[in-house]
Parts: C-alpha cells; sequence; structure tokens
C-alpha cells in the first residue's frame, strides 16, 4: 500500500506541468502590462497600488514633475471620468536589468473617441519651451 501512494505522488507530480519560471525581464514586462491593464480600467486605486510611496512621476500629460503619493493621485484623479473607449496598448518595450535595477524603455499609445471619432494620443512627456 504504501509503495502504491508513492508511485502514484511521484506520477501525479511528474505529470502536472510545472509552471514556467519568470525572470526579472519578464517581471518588467509584465508590471508594465499591469500598470496598463490599470489604466485601461480607470481606477485610480488599482494605479495607485502600483506606484512605490516614494515614487516620482513625471506624467505623460502633465508640466510638473509629482513627488508624492498625493501628487501622483492627483494626477491620476480624473481617470475615472475617461470614456469608456479609453484604451492603452503598450507598442514595444525593451526591458534591461543591471543587477537590482531594471529600465523599461518604449512606447505606448492611449486611443479613445473624440467628437465621435477615434483618436490616438502618443504616450510623451511635454515639450519643454525655449526661453
Amino acid at each position: 500500500m504504501g509503495r502504491t501512494v508513492i508511485l502514484l505522488s511521484t506520477l501525479l507530480v511528474l505529470a502536472c506541468p510545472s509552471p514556467a519560471l519568470a525572470g526579472p525581464k519578464e517581471d518588467v514586462a509584465a508590471a508594465t502590462q499591469a500598470w496598463i491593464d490599470a489604466m485601461n480600467s480607470r481606477d485610480t486605486e488599482r494605479v495607485m497600488v502600483l506606484y512605490d510611496p516614494e515614487a516620482v512621476l513625471w506624467g505623460t500629460g502633465s508640466q510638473s514633475i509629482r513627488v508624492n503619493p498625493f501628487t501622483i493621485r492627483d494626477y491620476f484623479k480624473s481617470l475615472p471620468t475617461f470614456p469608456p473607449e479609453f484604451k492603452g496598448v503598450i507598442l514595444e518595450q525593451r526591458v534591461r536589468v543591471y543587477g537590482d535595477t531594471a529600465i523599461n524603455s518604449g512606447a505606448y499609445t492611449f486611443s479613445s473617441v473624440r467628437d465621435g471619432k477615434p483618436i490616438t494620443i502618443p504616450a510623451t512627456r511635454p515639450t519643454p519651451v525655449a526661453l
């Protein structure tokens, strides 16, 4: 009986697919997708939980850098008012990992509908004004 239980247990473990282990690059890409998904939900709280309390944000539609949770939350406060058609899409990303630091460079857009017409908004920072 004991050998049968051990044999069945071993076969069960071997028959079950093992989950693929993600590496650091995949983890960073997944975190970026989680941010896009949170933005697409138009839920400010879902976005905010992705930001560290010491995060610094220069939002794509902001003239100023946000340096604490209060000002970052203020930046995203109008998110729930965005139309249901609002959607962010990652166009490309290049993840590089240097020890315990990762950099994800790339591009994403937001799309929506304005005046009944589809629009696409590239996610870029405002262009500085020359003095």
